[in-house]
């Protein structure tokens, strides 16, 4: 079975042009972080040490982060996986199927001083598919589920990028990805409307090396939304439910909320927690009504959408 990945080519919008038209006519797609060397001859314990030399003034996370994307793409990415490229956050530049694993390559661009390729056998279509809000993660490299990546194509199935030995492996989409269709916009809604959502209670965070809390990086994975509530200074973790199970959701709140615990708060600073979902669910209700009781709070959110023969008044 493949699996799907998200990159980001380039994120520097005046040599994108340059950088992509070269990987469409070589068939490839490349990572940065080239001052690392050979990534390839590194184990993760030795990866973990050239980020942490390379990148001193970075905070953990972060290199956490970097280590990773640089790992996943070098060792994890395999022949016969599903890339789409992104411009930006809100444009599918192309969908392609992994040929050949990663490999040191110095020089393969002369545009761009990257060193760590892919081959990959871009498709004709779908191309420049432009989204009205942003939906791609921030991240140059971000593994995505089958339905997500099932929505992003709005492709009933994936036989135009299965891999030979994958004819017949169909994507279905059930009842809670037709309404992840709907909700892969929530997060940047919310996120757009902050202050009218949360009626200026809280704003969303920022650190000091400027990295703001929306999909905020961490050792264990990206917060959805990362925020500080007024009046008590505490820290809040958003996470929003989509096509998540209740036992998903719930654990890794609580996951995100111990590491913000340790890693960010400070001077008596608590954190808290706030599940958004669509519907009630007893199971979540359930882990709730516990789960209350050390900060973490459900909201219900609704969809109002009508057609009347004269405008609204």
């Amino acid at each position: 079975m493949p699996h799907y990945w998200v990159i980001a080519p380039f994120e520097n919008k005046e040599l994108f042009d340059k950088i992509w038209d070269f990987d469409l006519s070589n068939g490839t797609i490349s990572l940065g972080w080239s001052e690392l060397g050979d990534v390839s001859k590194l184990d993760r314990d030795e990866l973990d040490r050239a980020v942490a030399d390379k990148y001193p003034e970075s905070p953990p996370a972060t290199k956490s982060l970097f280590a990773n994307m640089i790992w996943k793409f070098s060792h994890d990415i395999a022949i016969g996986d599903i890339i789409i490229a992104r411009r930006g956050r809100k444009i599918l530049a192309a969908i392609g199927r992994v040929t050949s694993p990663a490999e040191d390559a110095p020089g393969k661009n002369p545009a761009i001083p990257h060193r760590n390729f892919l081959g990959v056998d871009w498709l004709a279509a779908p191309r420049n598919k432009v989204f009205p809000v942003s939906v791609f993660p921030i991240f140059a490299l971000k593994e995505i589920t089958k339905g997500e990546f099932a929505n992003l194509t709005e492709e009933p199935n994936a036989q135009t990028v299965s891999g030979p030995d994958e004819a017949t492996d169909e994507i279905t989409l059930g009842p809670e990805q037709y309404v992840f269709a709907l909700e892969k916009y929530l997060e940047e809604f919310v996120v757009s409307n902050f202050d009218a959502v949360f009626k200026r209670k809280m704003h969303i965070y920022e650190d000091a090396q400027g990295i703001n809390g929306q999909q905020y990086p961490t050792d264990i994975g990206p917060i959805d939304i990362l925020a500080v509530e007024a009046d008590s200074n505490s820290f809040v973790v958003i996470e929003l439910k989509k096509a998540r199970t209740s036992d998903q959701v719930v654990g890794q709140i609580l996951r995100y909320m111990g590491w913000v615990k340790k890693n960010l708060c400070k001077g008596g600073q608590s954190v808290k927690g706030i599940v958004i979902c669509r519907h009630s669910d007893e199971k979540l209700s359930y882990a709730l009504d516990v789960a209350g009781e050390i900060g973490i709070e459900i909201r219900y959110y609704g969809v109002k959408f009508w057609l009347n023969e004269t405008p609204e008044a």
